[in-house]
């Protein structure tokens, strides 16, 4: 499978070569899954790395984690919100790394029940895995932050684990939109104190900034 472009959107933190071949190779080694945590008591050890994926439901988190790890269903791709109700574990090149997908969340056909639920398990494991290096909050390049995102980027600041915010869908956004959208990105950031201030810019479709979100992850 060729590699996709290395062309980065204006405003893309810049990778040097060696940084985007150390992507490239985490990339290419085998991924897959090792289990969904329902609950707590079972979680993996915390014996290697781990980032974690987190973003509103059908924002292009399943596209993007299958486009970064080049498989075409490795993350199921649902036009069903909500579908994915656990923590989905993935090991990336033999005990490097641990991909965490995390459930969807924002849609609307979910009680006040599920959402607690959602909100104790995210929470809980936020607190307790000191591996954990980086969620990556995905929020759709069209839209911007959500009240959702905002909640959750609230529980990262309150768990203290860093988190970084990866735009999705960027190639169907207009250019002034996305210009909007950014700069409304930038100042909420500034009121985050575990948000880093730089974000990425994607698009599984044209392969807008995925190897750079490869050299981002390889070097954590």
């Amino acid at each position: 499978m060729s590699d996709l472009s290395t062309d980065m959107p204006q405003g893309m933190p810049e990778y040097t070569k060696a940084q985007l071949e150390k992507g490239r190779l985490l990339f290419e080694a085998e991924c897959d899954f090792v289990l969904g945590v329902a609950g707590l008591d079972q979680l993996p050890d915390s014996d290697r790395t781990e980032v974690a994926f987190a973003g509103r439901s059908n924002v292009g988190k399943s596209s993007l984690v299958n486009t970064l790890t080049r498989r075409n269903a490795l993350a199921r791709v649902s036009h069903t919100p909500g579908r994915t109700q656990q923590l989905n574990f993935f090991d990336l090149g033999h005990g490097q790394l641990y991909l965490v997908d995390m459930p969807g969340y924002g849609y609307a056909k979910v009680s006040k029940k599920q959402r607690a639920e959602w909100d104790d398990l995210i929470f809980t494991y936020l607190q307790g895995r000191a591996n954990l290096r980086c969620v990556f909050i995905l929020v759709d390049g069209r839209h911007g932050l959500k009240e959702s995102d905002e909640h959750l980027m609230t529980m990262l600041d309150k768990a203290a684990v860093s988190y970084r915010i990866i735009l999705t869908k960027c190639d169907k956004s207009k250019k002034a939109e996305m210009v909007k959208i950014k700069e409304d990105l930038a100042l909420s950031l500034k009121k985050h104190p575990a948000a880093y201030p730089e974000f990425l810019e994607t698009s599984s479709v044209k392969g807008i900034g995925i190897n750079e979100f490869r050299a981002l992850i390889a070097d954590l």
